[in-house]
């Protein structure tokens, strides 16, 4: 079993990937205010690199705590996950797992360009419920883009993780945006089976960061979002709601569930100024 399942960790970027498809449906229809549209971009990326971290140090992370070379994963998972140009350290004395892609980009398979390094420190209980993992970053980037912060996760057992995010940035042309967050995943289907169609999680917390435009904003999960691994329901979301307040006034509400049936299906709605827009995600 993995330290923190991926397949709760590869979830937080499908909401990174769905606040973005909103925030480019509404840019062209104009229907939000610039502000709202930075905000949820920044929003979206701040939560596909905590879950890219999580997934690069799940992948890496030590068979036991005593077993310098070992992985629990599969041999390959790591290349599949990051490429084949990274070293991989750790240190059993003091539980430290360091992942160093050079200071040259590294292609990884997924087209992303990293560079620097990711510490990872395990506290003692490892693998089981109260184990913590925090991940922290020096001089790391990614698609030339500086990535700074501490991330906490804690194994909640039987499948579920918190996360919180401190002090993090994402160093742009464009400008900085920075976030802290809490995230709690809670799994509430598939226990005890390897199979992974069977699985359900339901996603909880709250973020406050300031956009590259330099406008504070806060993203606050109001419904819990509702994730299901059936076949034809993987890809979104199946309920839930998440609504972007930034600090000059502007909001948007993104529901996964517009028709209240909880389908499986590619739907969604954003609402903005009181004007509600279904849109078809990708």
């Amino acid at each position: 079993m993995k330290l923190l399942t991926l397949r709760a960790a590869r979830f937080s970027a499908f909401a990174a990937a769905l606040l973005l498809t909103a925030s480019c449906a509404k840019d062209s229809d104009q229907a939000a205010p610039l502000e709202s549209t930075v905000s949820a971009e920044d929003h979206g990326a701040a939560e596909e690199s905590s879950a890219d971290l999580l997934d690069l140090v799940n992948a890496a992370a030590p068979e036991t705590a005593a077993n310098a070379t070992g992985t629990e994963a599969e041999a390959d998972d790591l290349a599949r996950v990051a490429g084949g140009c990274l070293t991989r350290t750790y240190d059993p004395a003091t539980r430290t797992l360091t992942l160093d892609f050079g200071p040259v980009n590294c292609a990884g398979p997924n087209g992303r360009l990293r560079r620097g390094k990711i510490v990872a420190v395990f506290s003692p209980q490892l693998r089981q419920a109260g184990g913590t993992i925090t991940v922290t970053l020096v001089d790391y980037y990614v698609n030339d883009r500086q990535h700074t912060g501490t991330r906490l996760y804690t194994n909640l057992g039987q499948g579920s993780y918190s996360l919180e995010v401190q002090g993090a940035s994402i160093i742009t042309p464009e400008g900085t945006a920075q976030w802290t967050s809490q995230r709690t995943y809670t799994r509430t289907a598939g226990f005890g089976t390897r199979a992974l169609r069977d699985d359900a999680y339901s996603v909880t917390g709250t973020a406050t960061g300031t956009n590259r435009k330099g406008v504070s904003y806060t993203a606050t999960i109001e419904q819990p979002l509702m994730k299901s691994f059936a076949e034809g329901c993987a890809r979104h979301f199946v309920a839930g709601t998440v609504r972007i307040t930034n600090s000059k006034g502007k909001e948007l509400l993104l529901n996964y569930d517009p028709a209240g049936t909880a389908t499986c299906d590619n739907q969604a709605s954003v609402t903005v100024n009181g004007q509600t827009r279904v849109i078809t995600l990708p």
